[in-house]
């Protein structure tokens, strides 16, 4: 009758017999990162623009659209975030057990000691028995001092394993610290360009209010000198009411966008709001790097890198897990001093021991098999999570291009929609001033003016916003050279 041994009992029994010669191995797959073949931005065309001198760095990118203030509440908040406090706080913890898990490959020692002071029952069985010995004393003082080494030899690998796995989770934790500063400047920088965008479309707004206030005093003129009727009075103050009423969702919006910046920038809600007081216009538009390969955006894109990172620490947890098919042999020693009733340092209280140790899941590879499908599972999930976030660093990217070249656009043609408009209502108001045109010509040419002025200031804020949109997407607002030095332990935190 023949015996089928199932494949697992014959890994591990090689294994054993194959222990020394493999000393020094790591059992398990040897990482290779996976491979991109990402073709051109087809959005970047429309751009037609490479980094050149008014080009900013892609670490500093802020720095581009040449406002100070822009600059100081950038930087202000990637000092003062909470956020970014607590992703350095998930970095030092995955440091940590990065150095853990290092940290088991080394031998260990300690130092143990122990006094003892005993009074021997004599109702006890021993004491019933060794009561009646000559010298047999009731009171004893036991001291023992020493200490003592053990070492796990890694002769399959799988410590090294668990110390691979864990250092590619302190690196993803890095890479999403880097993600997190990247947010967080063009967090502050959006809500800044918003700010501004709704302050150009309030002046807008008042300066309407204004001009709808004096139409209203013309009509009303006209109407005492009975050239005008009361409907038109009517129609101008609508026409006023509807321009104020413009105002508030404005003020609203501003102080959202307010209050946004000082919850990013760490602080209270109001603390600095009065620093933005001062209107200011839309800053301009940096020159983008519209160049920028896919390859490079890879490398430069923390949540990619993170996502690599983890897909290389679920691999070497797969040889970890295969570790387990093996035996786990350890050394031990001590040296010390044992003595009862004194003369505890003496040559004849000294002590010593050694050993070897052996540990060996032979009848648990069921769960061993299991373990390793789960690594295995586990790594198939972050390839997939892995080559989504290729994917949609992609998407990123052509949504962000695409969106910069059209809203530019965008604005172009409403500056010369304006300029017509303009022209439209001044010739409007001096031909309702010579009776030639009814007051309802003159509200229809108002009404479009202010709706494409105000369209205008929208189009001139989202064209900035959406400047900074391609500098996210492109993974700029940190410094991979410092995140790097951060990682060598080169640069304090």
């Amino acid at each position: 009758m023949n015996t089928i041994i199932p494949v697992s009992i014959r890994i591990a029994f090689g294994g054993l017999l194959a222990g020394l010669a493999l000393a020094g191995c790591a059992v398990g797959p040897d990482y290779k990162a996976p491979e991109n073949s990402l073709g051109a931005f087809h959005n970047a065309k429309p751009l037609s623009g490479k980094a050149d001198v008014n080009t900013p760095p892609l670490e500093r990118w802020w720095l581009g659209f040449d406002d100070p203030v822009l600059t100081s509440i950038v930087e202000r908040a990637l000092r003062q975030n909470l956020d970014l406090a607590a992703s350095i706080a998930r970095v030092s913890q995955a440091r940590a057990a990065a150095g853990g898990a290092a940290a088991q490959l080394a031998p260990t020692a300690d130092l143990a000691g122990a006094a003892v002071a005993q009074r021997q029952s004599l109702r006890s069985p021993l004491g019933a028995i060794a009561g009646a010995s000559p010298g047999f004393q009731r009171n004893t003082h036991d001291v023992t001092i020493g200490p003592a080494a053990s070492w796990e030899l890694d002769l399959f690998g799988g410590l090294r394993r668990n110390s691979g796995a864990a250092e590619g989770e302190a690196q993803a934790a890095e890479a999403d610290h880097s993600g997190t500063h990247v947010s967080i400047a063009a967090d502050a920088a959006d809500a800044y360009l918003q700010i501004r965008g709704y302050q150009a479309r309030l002046l807008i707004a008042q300066k309407h209010i204004e001009t709808d206030e004096q139409l209203l005093a013309l009509v009303n003129r006209r109407y005492a000198a009975g050239v005008a009727q009361g409907l038109e009075v009517a129609q101008a103050d609508a026409l006023l009411k509807a321009a104020r009423a413009t105002v508030p969702p404005l003020r609203i919006a501003i102080e959202r966008q307010l209050n946004r910046l000082d919850v990013l920038m760490g602080v209270q809600p109001g603390t600095y709001a009065s620093e933005l007081q001062v209107v200011a216009d839309i800053p301009r538009i940096p020159a983008v790097p519209a160049d920028a390969q896919p390859l490079d955006v890879l490398r430069r894109r923390p949540d990619v890198i993170a996502a690599e990172r983890r897909l290389a620490a679920s691999n070497e947890r797969i040889g970890a897990a295969i570790s387990e098919y093996y035996p786990k042999l350890s050394l031990s020693g001590a040296l010390g001093f044992d003595s009862v009733n004194g003369h505890q340092f003496s040559s004849s209280a000294f002590q010593a021991a050694g050993g070897l140790g052996l540990r060996w899941r032979l009848f648990d590879f069921g769960k061993v098999d299991a373990d390793i499908k789960r690594a295995k599972g586990a790594n198939a999930e972050a390839l997939a999570v892995y080559r989504q976030s290729v994917l949609r660093a992609a998407e990123d990217v052509e949504n962000a291009f695409m969106g910069l070249s059209q809203t530019q656009l965008n604005v172009t043609q409403l500056q010369d929609e304006v300029q017509s408009l303009e022209k439209a209502r001044a010739l409007s108001a001096s031909a309702y001033r010579a009776g030639s045109i009814t007051l309802t010509d003159v509200l229809d040419a108002d009404r479009q003016l202010l709706g494409a002025k105000d369209l205008l200031e929208t189009q001139r804020s989202d064209a900035a916003r959406a400047a900074v949109g391609v500098y996210r997407a492109l993974g700029g607002g940190w410094d991979p050279a410092i995140a790097i030095a951060h990682a060598e332990g080169k640069v304090s935190r």
